[in-house]
């Protein structure tokens, strides 16, 4: 992945992130030994604020990984008040990965596994919600579009990770399916009525939406 800020900066927006559970810092680790991605500390501490300032209570993650976004909206909801947020990948191994580490930070009574494809999971579980995180195969992110708009609450928030693409998206003849995947789901969240956008340049790019009606 591309690096869009200097060592510098990289290092001091890290600095700004609040003492986190130990756990966290695991699981950073494991990302760091494997070459798996994460949001990291920088976006997950996003992730949180945001969350907190909605005060939303559910939440759902369109493909979870091991569990780090997982963690940062969980506590999120805690402190909240409590509600759901909703784990889902496709790997067994990885959910049981992530189960072990949500039981170690203790965030397990609000946190739903599925093992499931993500859109699939996403139409089959009661909604609305009040913010959806959607870090599937980019290829398919316009084709997720219409359900979250089906399932995401008036006034919710869309948060979709890997809209810098490390640099990918700039490359005209880079006219692969996730490339342009990025592209279209750029595209319709930020020329839509229907959504307000934002793209935040931390880590790999992440644009938030609000979803008007």
């Amino acid at each position: 992945m591309q690096e869009w800020f200097s060592d510098d900066v990289k290092q001091y927006l890290e600095t700004l992130v609040p003492a986190r559970d130990a756990e966290l810092h695991v699981m950073e680790e494991f990302a760091r030994e494997r070459n798996f991605p994460i949001i990291g500390p920088a976006a997950g501490q996003f992730c949180y604020v945001l969350a907190r300032l909605m005060n939303a209570r559910q939440i759902f993650e369109l493909g979870s990984g091991y569990g780090y976004s997982t963690a940062w909206f969980a506590r999120a909801v805690i402190e909240n008040g409590g509600g759901v947020v909703h784990h889902v990948v496709w790997d067994q191994e990885l959910s049981t990965r992530a189960r072990g580490h949500i039981d170690a930070l203790g965030y397990s009574d609000v946190v739903q596994f599925h093992v499931s494809e993500a859109v699939e999971a996403l139409e089959a579980t009661p909604g609305p919600f009040d913010l959806i995180f959607n870090d599937i195969n980019k290829r398919l992110y316009p084709g997720s579009l219409p359900a979250i708009e089906k399932k995401l609450k008036p006034g919710g928030a869309l948060v979709v990770d890997n809209m810098l693409w490390s640099a990918r998206i700039f490359d005209g003849a880079d006219q692969t399916d996730d490339t342009n995947g990025v592209r279209e789901m750029t595209r319709l969240l930020t020329t839509s009525e229907r959504w307000s956008s934002t793209l935040v340049p931390i880590r790999d790019g992440l644009i938030v939406a609000r979803k008007a009606y």
